[in-house]
Formats: structure tokens, C-alpha cells, sequence
């Protein structure tokens, strides 16, 4: 049995007791298992471990009663800390689990919020060499800086609210054409986001609306005033965009995040007429070469430039306010983008998305008002602080709530979690995921993953290569014909998963777990000790990958597997730790994070 053949039930059934072949595939039935695993997972089976309710409703709040208190101030456990870092870090590692142990979920998060920036991508880049002239019109490099990062910088918070504002504010690597260098510019791009991770989102929408990457994705970079002669208009797409997807979104809202309703109808945000209004705002706007030239890529960290003679000077009227006539190009940028930020959705359609993207995919109407009252006004009159919103987020009661639990041994609190609760792990976090929690490194900071965007034979997602400004997937995707769609519920990440995608991932991950990628290795010394016990071994990464939240039914069919395998070599021990790992990977409860 091979990864690529899917078995029936009638195989599943019997795939555990399978005696081991006597040659190279020890590993058969356990990757036989993941397979199918996965494929439930992802809503190839009758038990998909989705997050779908039971009920069509999608509020946790009445699940938010007395014993939220208790919950969030109840003893840390080790499964109970790997969660919390599931939401708030990059993944979890005996070491960081120790350390929430130790801090609390508030303390971790000040320790996190207190450490500086690791070094940015652009300066690696450039020690590598990367900028030689031979490099102008290639991507090299650009994966490896930005997966070093992602794997080993000691600011995880900070790597992971960069990660979540890269898939809002969209800024694809393959969409910064016409200057060259986009390995720079996507650097540049995430460098910046990292920068304004913990900062004022009104403030990131000013460095991103004169950001050269930004410029040249959504190709605003050298838009020019209206020509009454010729007949040409502004280029509209990032007025567009803006308010569609990273400020205010189509409708309005209330603060809970749902859609206000007119007679029963939802009430747009903005109109065509706002578009071609707005857009007249980003006009002038062009590279700053300060004296150089596209030949090296500067240019791309730069803000770009104001050229007045291009920048339209007549007034500009959207959303029911007017930028005044004769301003200068960067005042009204900046008027226009104060008359947006003073929008009232913003607080409640950014919120959400963090949410979703840190926590689950169905937060509750209570626990969006939550965040988006701190959105609004973070206790000191300041709206857009994005570090008081994330710790709002991260320790509000319906986050910290525990799980369902899988078994007795990892119950933490009370449970009142509503099925509607949890999110599917993307596949590029579950891939750092497992390289955090098992120390990867590259021994010659090489880094050497690549673009892992093919689903058939690697993760079918890769950091800053959305296809679209519109993300990987979209905040309110449904996947037709499931309980999910059945139970009015959103599932975003779910739009990246078919059955090409999940083969792909269980394969790649199989290799990954046994090999490494490219230099990058694990290292499993932590795991050695307990190979030749398979509930511990088992245990332990339950623990830590998946927050103990793999249930009875699955730990035995695992189990039964693992014991199938030999031990009595450290060949053999260390081929078991490779299958109990790809296993768990491919377990619905850690595909679904609750």
C-alpha cells in the first residue's frame, strides 16, 4: 500500500493488525492510514472532523457563561499551552510550551510583544548576494529568507501576525512585474508588514498605499490624472481593493460583524461612483530612485515618490465625504485614507479576519464585538492598535475556552465549545508547525524549501504566492454540498483542499518527516526515548502537534499501526517515530484545530 492509494473502508478496517513486510516498508500501514486519514479531514469521509455544527447556529456566546472566568484561570497544561500556541505563534515546542507554563497566556504574550524584530528579509537577501545583477529578473532567494524566518526567528508572535496581515492586505511576489527584483519586493512587502505587526493599522495603510510592492501588484505604480483628450480615467485597481478587501468590505456592518439589513436587505459599502472617486486620490505616485537606477533594487525598500504633474488636483468625492481640491498628492492620500480608517466597518470586518485567521473560522457575534470595540478604541482613545487587539483576541474567553477534549487525561476546564468552533490549519502552518515543534534547521542557512505552491506534490500554499489579491482563500468560503454549508457555516482554508491537494500534502509531509527539505532538517532526539513505547511516543506528539486533541477511535487505529511496526533497532525505532509523526499530521484533529 502506497501513500497515493487511497484505501477503502474494507482495507482501513484491517490495515492496523497488516504484519510488516519484511523488506523497506515497515511504514505501509501507518502511511496507508494517514492517507485515509486525511482524506476525512478534508471531507473525503462520512466523519470529517470539520468544524460543522450539529445546529445552524453560529454563536458560541451563550457557551461563554460562568465558567469562562474559570477556564481562562485555570492551571496551564502542557495540551492546554500547545493550543494557545497553535493560535498564537507559529507552533508549538516543549521549550515554548514551558514557557506559557511558566508565564501564563498574558506573560507569554508581553515576553512576545518585549522581543525585538529578528533580522529582516531584505538584509539576508543581501548577505547572501542576492542583489547581483544576474539576479534582477528572478525570485531566488525569496523563499528561503522568508521560510528562515517563519521556522526559526524567536519572535513567533510577530512572525504569525505578519503571516495573517500578508493573507488580508495580499501582496503576491508573482504580481510585482515591470521593474524587476521581486525577490526584493516581496521582502520589502513583509518586511514592512512585520514592522507595523504590533503598530496601528491606520499606520500600515499609509506605508502600504506608497509601498512599491503594493504599487506594482496592484498597478497603481504610475497612474496618471484623467486626460480629457485621449479620454483616459485612473487606474481604479487599488481604490478597488482598498475598500473591498482591506478596509471596509462590500457591505455594511454592524460591530459584531454581521451585515446590516434595509428591509431585509444587505446595504452596499461603497459604489462605482466611490471607486472612480478614490482613485483619483492615487494618482502621481511612481518609484523613488533618489538619484539611481532600477539596476539595483533600492528602489523596491523605498516609499514611493510623489510627481505632481500627474497627481490629480480637482476634488476627489467617496463615501459620502470629499478630499478638497489642490492638495498635494501625499495630503490627500492621507485625507483619503483618514475619511476610510473613520468608517465604521473597519473595526469589525479587520477584526473578524484576524480572528479567523488566528482562532476560528465562525466567531461568534459576541466575541467580534469584543475585538472590534477594542479595534475602536484600545482603552486610551486610540483606534487601530493592533497589539491590544491581538492580545483581546488571543485571551478572550472563547478563545481560551477548552475543546472538547480527546480523552480524560487532557481534559483542562470545563468544555462548552459549540461544534461550530475551530479551523482548518493551513498547510503551510502545519508544515512550520512540525518544523518548530521539532527544532528544523539548516545546518548552512541556505534554507533551501522553495515555492511549495503545487498541491499535487507539495503543500499546495506558500508564503506571499497567493494567486490572486483576493488570498489563498476567501474569509467567507463555504464548501458546497457538505454539513458545513448544511449548518450555514464558513470554512476558509477549505478552498485550497481537494483530493489532488491531499495526497499531495500527506506525501510531501511523509517525505519531509523522514528527510527533511532541501538542508533542512529535524532533529528528533526529544522522541528517541520513547520509540519503543508507542502510546508515549504517541502521546507526546498528540501533545505537541496536535494539543491533545486526537480522540480514542483515531489513537487506536494509530496505535495499531505503530505496534505493527519493528523497534529493535535504532533503524527501526527511528522509522516508527517517522510514522507516528505523518500519522498524527494527517489526523483530522490536527488538520482541524478546535
Amino acid at each position: 500500500m502506497t501513500l497515493l492509494e487511497i484505501p477503502d473502508t474494507a482495507t482501513l478496517a484491517t490495515a492496523a493488525t497488516e504484519p510488516p513486510p519484511t523488506q523497506g516498508g515497515n511504514a505501509a500501514p501507518a502511511a496507508g492510514i494517514a492517507a485515509a486519514l486525511l482524506l476525512s479531514a478534508c471531507g473525503g469521509g462520512a466523519d470529517s472532523g470539520a468544524p460543522a455544527a450539529a445546529t445552524t447556529e453560529k454563536v458560541l456566546a451563550e457557551t461563554v457563561r460562568a465558567d469562562a472566568a474559570t477556564a481562562v484561570a485555570a492551571p496551564i497544561t502542557d495540551a492546554a499551552a500547545s493550543r494557545f500556541l497553535a493560535q498564537a505563534a507559529m507552533g508549538a515546542s516543549r521549550a515554548q510550551i514551558a514557557q506559557v507554563r511558566s508565564l501564563g497566556y498574558a506573560g507569554w504574550l508581553d515576553a512576545q510583544f518585549a522581543l525585538a524584530a529578528s533580522g529582516s528579509r531584505w538584509d539576508w537577501l543581501v548577505g547572501k548576494g542576492w542583489n547581483a545583477a544576474a539576479d534582477k529578473n528572478s525570485e531566488a532567494g525569496f523563499d528561503a529568507a522568508t521560510w528562515r524566518k517563519l521556522i526559526a526567528s524567536p519572535d513567533t508572535l510577530r512572525q504569525r501576525i505578519t503571516l495573517a496581515l500578508s493573507e488580508i492586505a495580499v501582496a503576491a511576489i508573482d504580481g510585482m512585474v515591470g521593474l524587476g527584483w521581486r525577490a526584493f519586493s516581496a521582502a520589502a512587502y513583509l518586511d514592512l508588514l512585520e514592522a507595523n505587526a504590533f503598530g496601528n493599522y491606520r499606520t500600515l495603510l499609509g506605508q502600504i498605499s506608497t509601498s512599491v510592492p503594493m504599487g506594482q501588484f496592484l498597478t497603481f505604480r504610475g497612474n496618471l490624472k484623467a486626460n480629457p483628450g485621449t479620454g483616459s480615467h485612473p487606474d481604479e485597481n487599488y481604490a478597488r481593493e482598498l475598500m473591498q478587501l482591506f478596509t471596509i468590505g462590500l457591505v455594511q456592518l454592524n460591530l459584531d460583524g454581521t451585515p446590516k439589513r434595509v428591509n431585509g436587505a444587505t446595504v452596499y459599502t461603497y459604489s462605482q461612483d466611490d471607486v472612480s472617486g478614490l482613485a483619483r486620490v492615487f494618482t502621481g505616485w511612481d518609484v523613488d530612485l533618489a538619484g539611481g537606477t532600477v539596476a539595483t533594487p533600492d528602489f523596491a525598500r523605498r516609499p514611493m515618490k510623489q510627481y505632481p504633474t500627474r497627481h490629480e488636483t480637482g476634488a476627489s468625492t467617496f463615501l459620502g465625504a470629499t478630499v478638497g481640491a489642490g492638495l498635494g498628492g501625499a495630503d490627500a492620500m492621507k485625507a483619503a485614507l483618514d475619511i476610510i480608517f473613520d468608517h465604521a466597518n473597519v473595526g469589525p470586518f479587520i477584526s473578524r479576519q484576524l480572528i479567523q485567521r488566528l482562532v476560528t473560522s465562525n466567531p461568534s457575534p459576541a466575541y467580534v464585538t469584543r475585538i472590534a470595540t477594542v479595534f475602536n478604541n484600545d482603552g486610551k482613545g486610540v483606534k487601530g492598535n493592533l497589539k491590544a487587539v491581538v492580545r483581546a483576541l488571543l485571551l478572550d474567553p472563547e478563545a481560551r475556552l477548552a475543546p472538547p477534549s480527546a480523552t480524560a487525561a487532557t481534559t483542562t476546564t470545563t468544555t462548552t465549545t459549540a461544534a461550530s468552533f475551530g479551523k482548518q490549519r493551513e498547510p503551510m502552518l502545519r508544515f512550520v508547525n512540525w518544523a518548530r515543534a521539532y527544532n528544523a534547521s539548516s545546518a548552512s542557512d541556505a534554507w533551501a524549501i522553495g515555492n511549495t505552491s503545487d498541491p499535487a506534490t507539495r503543500l499546495g500554499q506558500s508564503p506571499l504566492r497567493s494567486p490572486s489579491v483576493f488570498n489563498f482563500f476567501r474569509p467567507g468560503y463555504v464548501p458546497p454540498n457538505s454539513g458545513i454549508a448544511a449548518a450555514a457555516l464558513v470554512a476558509p482554508e477549505f478552498q485550497l483542499t481537494d483530493e489532488s491537494s491531499v495526497v499531495g500534502y500527506v506525501n510531501y509531509m511523509q517525505h519531509a518527516v523522514a528527510s527533511g527539505v532541501g538542508d533542512v532538517l529535524p532533529d528528533y532526539s526529544s522522541l528517541i526515548p520513547l520509540a519503543d513505547d508507542a502510546a508515549a511516543l504517541l502521546t507526546e506528539i498528540n501533545t505537541v502537534l496536535a494539543a491533545g486533541q486526537i480522540g480514542a477511535a483515531t489513537q487506536t487505529l494509530m496505535l495499531g499501526a505503530l505496534n505493527a511496526m519493528p523497534h529493535a533497532s535504532a533503524a527501526a525505532r527511528l522509522n516508527r517515530i517517522h510514522a507516528a509523526l505523518t500519522l498524527v499530521l494527517a489526523a483530522p484533529e490536527f488538520i482541524v484545530l478546535k
